[in-house]
């Protein structure tokens, strides 16, 4: 049986939130595919409903199951993770340049997408153990990035999926950072980072895609090839700059529609609500995300262990650094990396994982107080 205190402290803020920016992902989306021609609509906004639907069940059922046991088999989740990233490269589906789907006939699901809530409670269970025992040393640091890290990367890189290969490394650096590390380890890293900086950059440069290299060149100098390269950075400009101070109003954008913007309804979503909402709308699109990580780190600092903490920690920084990325790379303030905005931009799978991302928040918030144990 459900504790009725877990009940009575339900989450119901976070799951609102998510809730309110996941419909108005959906209305933006309808807008920025609705036809301005004589043709008929593409129904992307009745599916993004339907995982709607499916991610708040999802959402329900993993917060009704106390997190630690989530942390109890962490390590046989982060296996079987690892497993799915293999079979992405060996029978997974092609699209748009990339390897990156399983498809199951009915459906067809990104398995990067939920590695990264694996990759998150594996890590939090290892950091957990080690502050119980020994202090977070190089030998424990080495050991943390052959186990969890190296493995995963690789396999992702080779998707390839560079954004998300990038946003597995800063949570992991965040974790380790939070958990306590040791100066001399820190500085360790830093110093050797640097001087491998220019080698590593050189093999990395020469493994990545024709287009991942138009992004970086796209993004140091988009006028460069304004027609080319730089055709997504300056467009994405143009639309959140004509936007205005209130905006053209809902469905009076015309970026999206007129096919001025490249992937407007997924990782390009801000630009076209910011076209239709202008800054204003904006502001207060940036709050309710806001009000999300703000509450994700209170969670994580009221949690009632470490095991907790370090979940929603993690939890909070990938979600933390999917927004600023995303929005970001809408500004050309950084590289376009194929990084959706969370809930709002459309994908079925990337949905489905931000919702049980955000589950973790509240499973630890409802499970905060020692006297449930």
């Amino acid at each position: 049986m459900i504790d009725r205190r877990v009940i009575n402290n339900f989450d119901w803020s976070t799951l609102f939130i998510a809730i309110v920016l996941s419909l108005i992902g959906v209305m933006t989306i309808y807008s920025a595919t609705r036809p301005v021609l004589d043709v008929a609509q593409k129904t992307f906004y009745i599916r993004q409903l339907y995982w709607i639907g499916l991610s708040i069940m999802a959402f329900l059922i993993l917060v009704s199951i106390d997190y630690k046991w989530y942390i109890r088999f962490s390590y046989i989740i982060f296996f079987l993770g690892v497993v799915l990233l293999v079979i992405v490269l060996v029978a997974g589906r092609k699209g748009m340049g990339a390897q990156r789907w399983i498809d199951l006939g009915f459906m067809s699901f990104q398995p990067s997408e939920f590695f990264k809530i694996f990759f998150i409670m594996a890590v939090s269970r290892y950091l957990s153990q080690i502050g119980e025992t020994v202090s977070l040393g190089l030998r424990s640091m080495l050991k943390m990035i052959v186990l969890f890290f190296i493995v995963p990367a690789v396999l992702i890189l080779k998707q390839p999926d560079l954004g998300t290969m990038l946003i597995l490394m800063f949570i992991f650096i965040s974790l380790v950072l939070v958990a306590g590390a040791k100066r001399k380890i820190i500085i360790l890293v830093v110093v050797g980072s640097l001087i491998a900086l220019p080698f590593a950059g050189k093999i990395i440069w020469g493994g990545l895609k024709d287009y991942q290299k138009n992004r970086i060149i796209a993004f140091i100098d988009p006028q460069a090839d304004p027609q080319g390269v730089g055709y997504h950075i300056n467009q994405s400009k143009v639309t959140i700059g004509s936007g205005g101070f209130l905006g053209k109003g809902y469905m009076k954008g015309t970026q999206g529609p007129y096919r001025f913007l490249p992937e407007h309804h997924t990782d390009f979503i801000f630009s076209i609500f910011a076209e239709e909402w202008g800054f204003a709308g904006s502001v207060l699109l940036f709050l309710m995300y806001l009000l999300i990580i703000v509450r994700g780190f209170d969670t994580a600092r009221k949690a009632r262990d470490r095991e907790g903490c370090f979940l929603v920690l993690g939890v909070t920084f990938m979600f933390s650094y999917y927004f600023f990325i995303n929005v970001g790379m809408t500004l050309g303030l950084m590289p376009v990396v194929g990084v959706p905005l969370p809930l709002m931009s459309y994908g079925g799978t990337a949905l489905l994982s931000n919702f049980l991302a955000l589950s973790m928040i509240a499973n630890v918030r409802m499970r905060r107080f020692a006297l449930y144990y």
